[in-house]
This record gives structure tokens, C-alpha cells and sequence, in this order.
């Protein structure tokens, strides 16, 4: 049985709680959180023992679920890991890239596990193309979200687009070449839209827009690579393989056209997209880490490396801001 520990329990952290609560082989051994009435509802809710002290909860547990507001992200990973304890933190790692590096250097020094949540790696729209070969050479990404208060202590950067930087790097696999990226504050003091281009090595491209001040939501991705165009909706969770090919198959809808080359196959697959629950996933991905003693999904360095890439499309933001 592991004891895990949740740290905040707002708006995410009482998602986090049930589906702890669903686990088997997991026990919930308290919570922490300042607010006095969060704390009360979910006191009364959950009969969850609530802990005044954050070390008093650390010490109970064999790993801690911290879903606080990004500020008090390094704090509380650093007590954590000091003490030996396996570690998932919520999205972005840290707050600065100095905090990042210290946990990644923490976490080394400890053996322990950390796993960063990127919740869109298990989203069942991205895990219906795991027997799918991804070798993208352009991306095109949109990630729009009505304006909510909660969250926009860190910019739409941090907040919205860093799932979709995530899921880049990981698929693409390349270094960084260059970043052009442009940025406006309307809502908040921090960027709430933004565009960005990103250029890798390998000679990839994505292009990503992100703003939290839409009138409508939505999360695609394109993925454009030789012979195949893929669609991933990640709200909608449907998923989409427009491809060449030699033959045509029973499984697949597709006609012919004519082109320079003669003729050729157009396929139109819709994989199966499992009825799963991402965040679930996620959080039992953390445990079986832990319990096999293998690397979580998303680690110290996924979370770093996102991070970098995000801090340095805030400064190419800063840098392009208009001198009035």
C-alpha cells in the first residue's frame, strides 16, 4: 500500500483526490492546503485528516501529490525529496529555471521518483496513435481556452502552451534551433495569447498558438510527415490518419488520384481512441514507477527541457513587446 500525500486541493487538486480514491493499492493519508474553507469543504467531503504543517504530512507519506500553485512548487518538491519521497508535481516543474534545475539535481541525488504532470501524454486521442510511426516534419498546434482567473499567476506560456511543447519535443526528438515567438498581455500582466515558431535540428517546424481570452475552446494538433497528415483533437478525443500508399485495405476508407507521379492511394484511417481518463492514467502511471522501480513517463528532465523551451519564447515575447 503507498501512502500519498495531496498538496492543495482546489479546483485540480479535488480531481487528483478522486481519482486517488479510486486506486487500488493507494491510501490517501491526508491533505494539505492553507485555505481554512477549501480545506473544511474537502474535510467534510472526503473525511480526509487535513495537516496544518506540510513537513508533518511529508513525514506520514511514502510520496506526495503536489497540486498547488506553481510559487510553491519548489518548496515543497525540495522537502519532499529531502526526505526520500517519490514525487509528482503538476505542471510547470517550477516556477523559475533556476528552481527546475535544483530539482532535477535533487531528484538525481535522492533515487527517487518524480513524474511532472503533463496531463495531454496520456490524453486517449495521442495514446491512439502508439502503433502509429511519428516522425513529424511540420506541426501545427491550437490550444485556445476561455479566460479563467484561476491559473494566471503564470502566463499562457506556462499555463496553456507547454502541454503542446511537451508533446513536441517529445515527438520530435531534435534540438532546438530557433525560437520566433510574439506575445500580448490583455487580460493579466503576463502574455494570455501568443504565437511561436519553433525550428529543430532535424529540420521540423511547429507552429503553436495559444490563448486563454477565446471565445471557444480548442485543443488540435497536426502532425505533417512524409506520406501522412494525422489530426489529434485532444478535446474531442478523436483522432485522424490522411496517408499514401501502395494498396488499398478493408479497414480504411480510400480512392485514387491522379498525380505527376501516376496514380496513387489516399487512406483515411480513424484509430481507435480508448475510453480512458488521462489524469487517472497519469497518477497510476506514477505508482506503477514506483512499484516496479522503473522511470516515470514524465521525469524530472521532460519537465525541465519544456520549461527551458517556454522560458525562452517568454524572453523572444519580452524582447519583441512594442516601446511606447
Amino acid at each position: 500500500m503507498i501512502k500519498v500525500g495531496v498538496f492543495g486541493v482546489g479546483h485540480l487538486g479535488k480531481f487528483h483526490l478522486n481519482n486517488w480514491r479510486e486506486m487500488e493499492g493507494v491510501q490517501i493519508q491526508g491533505f494539505y492546503d492553507p485555505n481554512d474553507e477549501t480545506a473544511g469543504e474537502v474535510e467534510a467531503k472526503y473525511n480526509l485528516k487535513r495537516y496544518k504543517d506540510p513537513k508533518d504530512l511529508i513525514n506520514d507519506v511514502d510520496a506526495v501529490d503536489i497540486v498547488s500553485p506553481t510559487p510553491y512548487h519548489f518548496e515543497l518538491c525540495e522537502a519532499a525529496i529531502r526526505k526520500g519521497r517519490h514525487v509528482f508535481v503538476e505542471k510547470p516543474l517550477a516556477n523559475t529555471m533556476e528552481e527546475a534545475k535544483a530539482i532535477v539535481k535533487l531528484t538525481k541525488e535522492a533515487g527517487i521518483k518524480l513524474q511532472v504532470g503533463h496531463v495531454e501524454r496520456f490524453n486517449p486521442a495521442l495514446l491512439a496513435l502508439q502503433q502509429t510511426k511519428l516522425n513529424p516534419m511540420f506541426i501545427e498546434v491550437h490550444r485556445l481556452a476561455q479566460f479563467n482567473p484561476r491559473g494566471t499567476e503564470v502566463s499562457v506560456i506556462l499555463d496553456l502552451m507547454i502541454h503542446d511543447i511537451d508533446i513536441i519535443l517529445h515527438l520530435v526528438r531534435s534540438e532546438v534551433r530557433s525560437i520566433s515567438a510574439n506575445g500580448v498581455a490583455v487580460m493579466t500582466d503576463t502574455p494570455d495569447i501568443a504565437n511561436v515558431r519553433i525550428e529543430f535540428h532535424n529540420g521540423c517546424v511547429a507552429n503553436l498558438t495559444s490563448s486563454r481570452i477565446s471565445m471557444k475552446k480548442m485543443r488540435k494538433m497536426r502532425l505533417i510527415q512524409k506520406d501522412a497528415y494525422i489530426s489529434i483533437d485532444f478535446l474531442e478525443k478523436k483522432t485522424e490518419i490522411i496517408k499514401m500508399q501502395t494498396e488499398k485495405r478493408a479497414d480504411e476508407f480510400s480512392f485514387d488520384i491522379e498525380t505527376g507521379n501516376g496514380k496513387k492511394t489516399i487512406a483515411i484511417a480513424y484509430p481507435k481512441v480508448p475510453q480512458e481518463n488521462a489524469m487517472k492514467l497519469e497518477l497510476m502511471a506514477f505508482v506503477e514507477a514506483i512499484k516496479q522501480n522503473r522511470p516515470t513517463e514524465v521525469d524530472e528532465m521532460d519537465g525541465y527541457r519544456s520549461m527551458e523551451v517556454a522560458h525562452q519564447i517568454l524572453q523572444k515575447i519580452q524582447r519583441n513587446q512594442p516601446v511606447a
